[in-house]
């Protein structure tokens, strides 16, 4: 659940209504401080947490937020491809990694990514209902 912001109220993401999500603690999946409020709760147990930005996905970066010409994004997603204000992009970093971007507009020869994560800035509720423990 999104604690503030513009989301406020909204669930971003919700397992429990279909399979259960599996987290291995440690293994980079969550940062430390998403991970930690976790340690100690047996199987069964039913809690929530609330994690400031900094815990979670971090502050917004506004340096993230970036004109990429229209060209490149031909280039990097083809001539056929369409794209609506608010698509996630996916692009191939010259390490050959991968990374994304929210579309936020679209100009006469940029158009504007924002690269921050979309939980980034943001107060986080975090409802769990521990199945087990391996």
């Amino acid at each position: 659940m999104i604690e503030d912001g513009p989301a406020a109220g909204s669930t971003f993401i919700s397992t429990f209504d279909g399979r259960p999500a599996t987290l291995q603690l440690g293994s980079g999946q969550w940062s430390p401080g998403m991970e930690t409020p976790l340690l100690g709760h047996p199987e069964g147990d039913c809690f929530s947490y609330t994690l400031e930005p900094e815990a979670a996905y971090g502050d917004r970066n506004p340096d993230l937020i970036q004109r990429v010409s229209r060209s490149m994004l031909v280039e990097h997603a083809g001539p056929d491809a369409t794209f609506e204000p608010g698509d996630m992009v996916e692009f191939t970093a010259p390490n050959g990694g991968r990374y994304s971007g929210v579309l936020k507009e679209f100009g006469e020869e940029s158009v504007l990514f924002d690269f921050n994560h979309p939980l980034a800035g943001l107060t986080l509720r975090v409802d769990v209902d521990l199945l087990g423990v391996l």
